[in-house]
């Protein structure tokens, strides 16, 4: 599943002058503003629960074991190796 993340930009002086107000200008979107300095990106800004997101991720992908069980669990799906759902909660006892 991709998500269209959209990206606004901002120069050094437009951030400065509208620091305070982005949190409202963002709001609840998944938007990054791209902080740009002679026309090139320096600095993002993005919602703490992005950041938050970002860090969790990083967490999973450095551990190896993770990792591969992600992976092995990709290729079954893709392969058809799921349990329906009902069948899985009753596996459980749940």
């Amino acid at each position: 599943m991709t998500t269209t993340r959209e990206t606004k930009e901002l120069t050094t002086v437009d951030a400065r002058r509208k620091l305070t107000k982005l949190p409202e200008e963002l709001g609840d979107s998944s938007a990054t503003v791209a902080v740009t300095r002679r026309g090139k990106p320096v600095l993002a800004i993005m919602t703490w629960e992005d950041y938050q997101a970002i860090l969790e991720t990083l967490e999973i992908l450095s551990d190896d074991k993770a990792v591969e069980q992600l992976r092995r669990s990709i290729k079954e799906v893709k392969e058809g190796k799921t349990i329906p759902w009902k069948e899985a909660k009753a596996k459980l006892g749940a």
